[in-house]
């Protein structure tokens, strides 16, 4: 068929059935020779993959095609997603910025430190934060030992003149947990915030 009289049909069509059928539908590619380029084929990529029978999968996946990550790499993204986590989706957007240029990098700083003084521990990242108004956020603890090294939480404090406040600290196994040890404070406002985890 004649290039300008599809055009044309097409173009008919589309007005007639107020744009119910158009110019992409099926049924114009029975029109087409096959000799033909398909309108929607002629934008899309032609990619070739070829895969040898003697090729090995260690030969398909090479060190470069898939980066592996240290062990602290993997606990400060586990820190980072769980820390999210526990924010949930009313407080995390709030607190969002000031949580990742102040307290996350004190975070980091206390975990990298630990690392490199427990260089003979195997060293992991509880799984689940705690949700209502608990402070746990996460414990890095001793996989062989399994027992808590550090303990990160954060508590929600009321000020009366000022409002509230997220206060982020740590404790570690050296004192018993007892101490607080202060990485910062992210202000909330004079309204009661959400619970964590919502």
């Amino acid at each position: 068929m004649k290039q300008w009289l599809q055009r044309f049909m097409i173009a008919s069509v589309a007005v007639l059935t107020l744009g119910a059928i158009t110019p992409s539908h099926e049924i114009w590619l029975n029109f087409q020779d096959k000799d033909e380029p398909n309108e929607t084929d002629s934008t899309a990529q032609e990619r070739h993959y070829s895969l040898d029978l003697g090729d090995s999968p260690k030969d398909l996946l090479t060190p470069h095609a898939y980066p592996t990550l240290s062990e602290e790499d993997l606990l400060l993204d586990t820190a980072r997603s769980l820390s999210y986590e526990k924010f949930g989706e009313r407080i995390g957007p709030v607190i969002q910025n000031e949580f990742d240029t102040e307290i996350f990098p004190r975070i980091e700083a206390v975990i990298q430190t630990t690392l490199h003084n427990a260089s003979e521990r195997r060293l992991a990242i509880t799984e689940q934060p705690s949700g209502d108004y608990a402070e746990k956020i996460f414990h890095v603890y001793d996989k062989t030992a399994e027992q808590d090294v550090i303990r990160f939480h954060v508590r929600t404090e009321k000020r009366p003149i000022d409002g509230y406040f997220y206060n982020f600290h740590y404790h570690t196994a050296k004192d018993g947990f007892s101490a607080h040890h202060t990485l910062g404070d992210i202000y909330w406002s004079k309204n009661t915030p959400p619970k964590w985890l919502s």
